[in-house]
């Protein structure tokens, strides 16, 4: 589940990164993603 929505979030990001729309949003919930995929792999 949350490799999947991590995923998506890449997508997005890289969407909204490419058409310069709600690029900072999404670049936030993809940190935020990341930091707790990698959260959950260390524990």
């Amino acid at each position: 589940m949350l490799e999947t929505i991590v995923i998506i979030l890449v997508v997005l990001w890289l969407l909204g990164y490419s058409f310069k729309v709600g690029g900072g949003l999404i670049h936030t919930l993809l940190v935020i993603a990341l930091i707790v995929f990698i959260f959950k792999m260390l524990t």
